[in-house]
């Protein structure tokens, strides 16, 4: 694969101070930048206007619809790129190792790629307790029931756009990455990792920063496990 055409998906939700600086710090190889603002009620979309970036607006609450509402667009555009890439808009991954986790899928036709956050390369506090204990209870559960060699829910990844329709995502919230994971497992897409680096995002977050989004992302991540466990 030679100049891939990549889009890059971010859904925002309040990230006025952050999402500019995600959007300059993406690498110019990009073809277009997809920002869904989740019903924010700042500056997050006329900030990532200004940036360079397409706006759209999803006001139903949640990562997933965010998510689905960017491949809609990208459905009903005339040109349809080779790469998917996910990112976050609140600063806390570093938009220029996109070049890192797209390499493998142009140099050795990798379908899937994770931006695993590692230990040695994440800012203290980056992650709360929750966080790290989530993420390694569910990889354990993908590695016991799948045989599974990730290490991580990363939100930074990348994966072909024909691959990634015919995972058919449905998640509307908490799942999307999870369900990610768990379908390119059962299709048997070939996978791999990139260690990332990762910091202290900007602002609060909407999900780990609070019991309730922490109990529900917990939740909606062990009952997709199950559920695929069990199919």
């Amino acid at each position: 694969m030679k100049k891939p055409l990549i889009n890059v998906i971010i859904p925002a939700y309040n990230e006025e101070n952050s999402i500019a600086k995600v959007i300059r710090d993406i690498p110019k190889l990009v073809n277009e930048v997809i920002v869904i603002s989740n019903n924010s009620t700042d500056n997050t979309e006329k900030n990532a206007k200004q940036a360079g970036a397409t706006v759209l607006k999803e006001n139903r609450r949640g990562y997933g619809y965010a998510c689905l509402k960017g491949m809609e667009y990208i459905a009903d555009s005339s040109i349809k790129p080779e790469i998917i890439v996910f990112l976050d808009g609140d600063y806390s991954d570093y938009p220029e190792q996109l070049h890192d986790i797209i390499q493998p899928i142009v140099d050795k036709n990798i379908d899937f790629v994770i931006g695993s956050r590692v230990k040695r390369l994440r800012e203290k506090g980056s992650m709360t307790p929750q966080q790290v204990f989530g993420n390694g209870l569910a990889t354990f559960l993908m590695k016991l029931f799948f045989n599974a060699k990730f290490t991580d829910l990363g939100p930074f990844r990348a994966i072909k756009y024909d691959k990634l329709l015919a995972l058919h995502m449905e998640d509307k919230t908490y799942g999307w990455t999870v369900e990610m994971q768990l379908k390119a497992l059962k299709k048997r897409y070939s996978y791999t990792e990139v260690p990332v680096k990762y910091r202290n995002r900007i602002g609060v977050s909407k999900v780990s920063g609070t019991v309730k989004g922490t109990i529900l992302a917990g939740f909606k991540i062990l009952s997709w496990i199950f559920k695929y466990s069990f199919k």
